[in-house]
């Protein structure tokens, strides 16, 4: 159950159904009235609607009959196909549809107490980081005495038709609902994680190995609460045209099953195969099957006997729900929508992870340190002038999840601005003790790229290494203002937090102790030829990076005289006469070991590429060379605000 659930327009579910059954009468709802309004975004008639309460279309109206199943509904006049995948997945998990549907008996019709009945219903979803009730009336738009839009197998049962009156209550209008994707409706259901996946460009249908790969990812996926659905692209050939093997092109299909299957000995000698990888199809228009092997009444089947069917968990029923082998799968399909639903809880069995959210903005503003909106990386000028926000990996490694979601933009069809953004992130890695904006791409390292997407969420994983980075979610061209949400996962805690400052800031302590008139990035790159330390000839050294009172220090690196390290740092400096000293030691359980040391004056004036420098013993510029060399690359600059 929610935590907390925002009312959408105020309108509270029990004062109202409250003040109906007070009044004797059935509620409508003035903010989503019975008429073009809410079926129309351009508020033009398109054919003669009546709209009718259930108890007007049948003598027995109920929410559910017989509970809840995949099979309970189909797809009426709207495009909205990802809706209904969406709703056959919701189905098959009764703890979440339950949260959507929250207190669904106490909604049921009840023919013992007519009296009881307001037709008032609500639903929730997750908006935009929020969990949001909405309400509706039992008022459902018909021609000729049949519901129009999303309905049910059985004639008396109207939750899927209730609840698409409610989402499109969110959108603003049902119009608003034609075409989309099922990822979206299944993060707005759960607040899932969404990822999309290009079948076609990872080649899954041609690369074995990968396609095993992805079998055992979804089928984990899938058995720990996830949710799959798939479509075919359709450049160059109509949308919902039918291919030769009975799919419909541009039409998003529901996955309800993935199954591997160990073969018994008759079956084996059948197929050929120790096992099967098998994945369950339902089309949401209740028909229109796959027509290749292991379809309804391929010879496939008929090698199966009753027994072995009901053992291997696979039933066939001329419903719109089929099988197929995974292989297949990949070759026929294009694109796939996952939504993982992500573990937090520390209660659980399976992996868990720790979760971070934002809320923020892409923000026009003609100051360059004031804007917000820069565009993607492409636009080297201005792409530091967007969001930027730091975290941490604490672990040698950790497997990092980012989800980047813009607000829904269908509640703004009206005024012609509905479609989604192009958009999507960079990830950085910064120096260690960064605490300030970024205002120049100098030494940081570029380690991850998400898609550039319009849909509503874009989705990233990775493994980084430890240390500090920045994430900076844009839009694809600069200027274009949108709110948007950022969640990260990780294994242990990140800090996830937004960057504001420029520079320090300027306080009364500062008119005692100094304020910073200079600011030094370096990055140490590497050693060589560093002094052996113990009888294999080897080393364990790591960098110390002193300025002023302040120090940094690299991980160590084990057994080598010629290490890497690829370690950055940052200082704002009060005494720009004091040097840095970049010294290089020897990692020992004892006592550990100076190896030498390179001192700078770092000042503007300086050389900014990489350089490489004479390790020294300690004592100035004077002091003795030791063995070994460090590459390192210095900036300065007097301007707090240009690194």
């Amino acid at each position: 159950m929610p935590s907390a659930v925002q009312l959408f327009r105020d309108q509270q579910y029990h004062e109202l159904r409250g003040q109906c059954l007070q009044q004797g009468r059935l509620f409508e709802d003035p903010e989503f009235p019975a008429s073009d309004e809410s079926l129309y975004y351009d508020s033009a008639a398109k054919g003669k609607v009546e709209w009718k309460r259930p108890k007007d279309l049948c003598e027995d109206p109920h929410l559910l009959v017989d509970g809840m199943s995949s099979h309970d509904f189909h797809q009426g006049k709207l495009g909205n196909c990802w809706f209904v995948a969406a709703c056959s997945c919701l189905a098959l998990r009764k703890s979440l549809w339950q949260q959507v549907i929250p207190d669904y008996n106490e909604q049921e019709w009840d023919p013992k107490n007519p009296r009881k009945y307001s037709g008032i219903f609500r639903f929730r979803f997750w908006r935009f980081g929020e969990w949001t009730e909405v309400v509706v009336d039992d008022l459902l738009p018909t021609e000729n005495g049949e519901l129009i839009y999303c309905r049910s197998n059985v004639r008396n049962e109207f939750w899927s038709a209730l609840l698409e009156k409610a989402y499109a209550k969110l959108a603003g209008s049902y119009e608003a609902l034609d075409g989309g994707c099922a990822a979206e409706a299944l993060v707005d259901f759960t607040g899932a994680v969404a990822e999309s996946i290009n079948l076609a460009e990872g080649k899954y249908g041609e690369v074995i190995s990968e396609q095993m790969k992805l079998f055992e990812d979804l089928m984990k996926m899938h058995k720990r609460g996830g949710f799959i659905s798939c479509s075919i692209s359709s450049p160059g050939r109509p949308s919902e045209a039918e291919t030769e093997m009975g799919l419909i092109v541009g039409h998003a299909y529901s996955v309800t099953a993935i199954r591997k299957l160990r073969l018994g000995e008759r079956l084996l000698f059948s197929f050929q195969a120790e096992k099967l990888f098998m994945i369950r199809l339902r089309n949401p228009w209740g028909k229109k099957e796959w027509h290749g092997a292991w379809s309804d009444s391929s010879e496939e089947w008929k090698k199966v006997s009753d027994s072995e069917r009901k053992n291997l968990g696979l039933t066939v029923k001329n419903d719109g729900e089929f099988w197929m082998t995974f292989e297949d799968w990949c070759k026929n399909f294009t694109d796939v929508d996952i939504c993982r639903t992500v573990n937090t809880s520390c209660f659980s069995l399976h992996k868990t992870w720790e979760k971070e959210m934002m809320y923020g903005a892409w923000e026009k503003h003609p100051e360059p340190l004031l804007n917000r909106s820069g565009g993607c990386f492409d636009n080297r000028e201005t792409f530091l002038q967007n969001p930027q926000y730091l975290f941490d990996v604490k672990k040698a490694e950790d497997k990092v999840l980012v989800s980047l979601q813009q607000e829904d933009r269908r509640k703004y069809k009206k005024e012609g601005k509905g479609d989604n953004i192009t958009i999507g992130f960079e990830i950085l890695k910064v120096e260690d003790n960064r605490r300030y904006r970024l205002h120049k791409l100098t030494v940081q390292e570029r380690v991850a790229t998400s898609p550039y997407s319009n849909t509503r969420s874009v989705f990233l994983r990775r493994i980084l290494q430890r240390g500090r980075y920045v994430l900076i979610p844009t839009t694809y061209i600069p200027g274009v203002p949108a709110k948007f949400i950022l969640r990260l996962y990780t294994d242990v805690p990140s800090k996830l937090r937004e960057l504001k400052a420029d520079k320090p800031k300027m306080t009364c302590w500062n008119l005692l102790c100094g304020y910073p008139r200079r600011v030094t990035q370096i990055k140490v790159h590497s050693a060589e030829g560093l002094q052996e330390q113990d009888r294999s000839g080897g080393a364990d050294p790591y960098v110390l990076i002193k300025c002023e009172n302040q120090s940094r220090r690299s991980l160590v690196q084990h057994d080598t005289t010629n290490p890497t390290f690829n370690t950055q740092v940052i200082f704002y400096r009060k005494d720009i006469d004091s040097p840095v000293t970049i010294q290089v030691w020897n990692s020992n359980p004892v006592r550990d070991g100076f190896l030498g040391q390179a001192v700078l004056a770092a000042a503007p004036g300086e050389p900014r590429q990489r350089r490489r420098l004479r390790l020294r013993g300690r004592g100035g510029g004077a002091a003795a060379e030791l063995p070994g060399h460090i590459s390192v690359t210095v900036l300065c600059s007097e301007d707090l605000a240009e690194l």
